[in-house]
């Protein structure tokens, strides 16, 4: 009976210690968990297929309880984001306008590796972006107005011809005209030395077109000044907006001429005196007959 009862006693107290030790290493653990350094690192927002245009809403950054592979892009410390708040935009702009390289298909969620991705000015970078069968080309366009800072490589846009004809015998209504020669471009890049900046694009942009698009271009940059226009990423339908032109044919918008837009311009021209002029007067001097015009 008294072996019993020190087996008991003996148990409870074992019991007890065990108690205190668990106790005490909960605290350790959860300081462990603490202690583990959390990164962020960019991902994709949706699934990116190869030879896709990367834009800001194609990217975040996402908490990884890991260390960072190599190629991962890291957010900045944020130490670092207070120090220099627009750190955190310059780094997550290394993407903007980059192309998923081929066989790197990512799904939403997914790093985006240094590695997966090409950017404007790298020497494959065309060949990886450019659908098959499909022409690059680059264009002046006029900076300001509409066209200043609303274009992003993945945007698909209008090109507009704007011309301006001189001379006496033009009518001034018709001496300025704009029309839409091409429609439904895709943007492959914007001024590609200044892609991070996002801000008003310089002097070219660079298009992806068919061959026959290439050439109406080519004509229209000899004709007057190109400006773009943003379109919108899907029809009304909700489906993906496409041209209502073939290769070579018009674009189905009217031209726009000066009267069309001010109608002023009719009553601009002062009118012309209107010469009534008389017929000639027949004057009998003996026997001549002169004709003689009268003012």
């Amino acid at each position: 009976m008294r072996a019993k009862t020190i087996l008991t006693v003996l148990f409870l107290i074992s019991l007890a210690v065990a108690v205190v030790v668990i106790l005490r290493a909960m605290p350790t653990q959860g300081d462990a968990n603490a202690n583990t350094p959390k990164n962020e690192i960019l991902v994709a927002t949706v699934p990116l297929a190869a030879g896709t245009l990367l834009r800001a809403q194609d990217v975040t950054w996402q908490v990884v309880p890991r260390p960072v592979d190599p190629g991962e892009i890291v957010r900045p410390s944020e130490g670092a984001r207070q120090t220099k708040p627009e750190i955190d935009e310059e780094t997550r702009a290394v993407v903007y306008g980059a192309a998923m390289r081929p066989a790197h298909d990512t799904a939403a969620g997914e790093p985006i590796r240094r590695g997966s991705i090409v950017r404007p000015g790298d020497r494959d970078f065309l060949q990886v972006v450019l659908t098959p069968g499909a022409r690059a080309i680059s264009i002046p366009v006029i900076t300001g107005g509409a066209s200043t800072g609303l274009l992003f490589p993945g945007d698909r846009v209008d090109v507009i011809l704007t011309q301006n004809f001189k001379g006496e015998s033009t009518t001034i209504t018709r001496r300025s005209v704009s029309e839409t020669v091409v429609e439904n471009l895709r943007v492959l890049a914007i001024d590609a030395l200044d892609v991070k900046s996002g801000g008003s694009f310089g002097r070219t942009v660079t298009l992806e077109v068919t061959p026959e698009q290439a050439e109406k271009v080519n004509v229209a940059t000899e004709l007057g000044k190109l400006s773009l226009t943003l379109r919108s990423v899907s029809g009304p339908d909700g489906l993906v907006a496409t041209s209502t032109a073939g290769p070579g044919r018009a674009t189905g918008v009217k031209p726009t001429w000066a009267g069309d837009v001010s109608p002023a311009l009719g009553g601009a021209m002062p009118e012309k005196a209107i010469i009534v002029q008389q017929p000639p007067v027949d004057v009998v001097r003996g026997s001549k007959r002169e004709a003689v015009k009268t003012e």
